[in-house]
């Protein structure tokens, strides 16, 4: 059976993340009904580069699927976009790939970005794609921060308690802040990343930011390697996932 690498861009807002679970709504669920047509009835297995957590967003995800029809994969792309309406998931792009490639393991690099409306006043535009933060924010002091946590490390206190990851050892290559007018932003990258481990560095570096702690906390805090002593995990309203390398790229279409 040919299999196809999908790019994905979705809205997590109605989803539980990316992952099945049970009845309940999720990303993988609408792609793998959508793909059943082209998989004689059967639903497929959909494989993930990264699983997001409910409410997280996406704007090059990327996935791998095995599917009976041999077709060119533009086909393959508006056949599934037709039939993941109304729900906001869209494959933007997909490419035939060798039959041992993987989403999650030949990916080189990940990256995310995470949102931070920072004034009074509460989202009108965009609820549920930002957090929204009323306090000012210093950006200047949450980058100066971050850039002591970057190389590799064990980011045991920045880690979900529920990872399943067998070592919390990461090498974070990315982790700059700043400010575009109301909104402070942080883009993260990695070759992977622990659960929760961007959420929970965003909400530790807000404490900086908003002057409760001082910039070496979050680098003392890496060092302790305990979780509950960390900032709080930052909603997932903000989050996004950015995009999923690799080398060398599939053919998209």
């Amino acid at each position: 059976m040919p299999r196809y690498a999908l790019r994905l861009e979705y809205d997590g807002t109605e989803f539980c993340g990316w992952q099945r679970q049970g009845d309940l709504p999720s990303v993988q669920k609408v792609l793998e009904e959508a793909c059943a047509f082209l998989n004689h009835g059967v639903l497929p297995t959909a494989t993930a580069a990264g699983r997001t957590d409910a409410g997280v967003h996406a704007e090059a995800a990327v996935a791998d699927v095995d599917l009976a029809q041999d077709l060119p994969a533009y086909r393959i792309r508006d056949a599934i976009n037709f039939r993941t309406l109304p729900h906001p998931v869209v494959v933007t792009a997909a490419a035939r790939v060798a039959d041992d490639w993987s989403a999650r393991f030949d990916c080189i690099g990940r990256g995310y970005r995470y949102r931070i409306l920072n004034r009074p006043s509460r989202p009108g535009m965009e609820p549920g794609k930002v957090w929204h933060v009323k306090r000012r924010l210093d950006a200047g002091a949450m980058h100066e921060a971050a850039q002591m946590l970057l190389g590799r490390h064990d980011f045991s206190a920045f880690r979900a308690a529920s990872c399943q990851a067998k070592s919390a050892l990461r090498t974070l290559d990315r982790l700059d802040v700043s400010r575009i007018g109301e909104e402070v932003v942080i883009v993260a990258e990695a070759r992977s990343f622990l659960h929760h481990q961007v959420r929970n560095l965003v909400g530790t570096l807000v404490e900086v930011g908003d002057g409760r702690r001082p910039v070496t906390w979050p680098r003392a805090l890496l060092e302790g390697r305990d979780r509950t002593k960390a900032g709080m995990t930052a909603p997932p309203d903000g989050l996004v996932f950015r995009y999923a390398r690799y080398e060398p790229e599939p053919d998209w279409t």
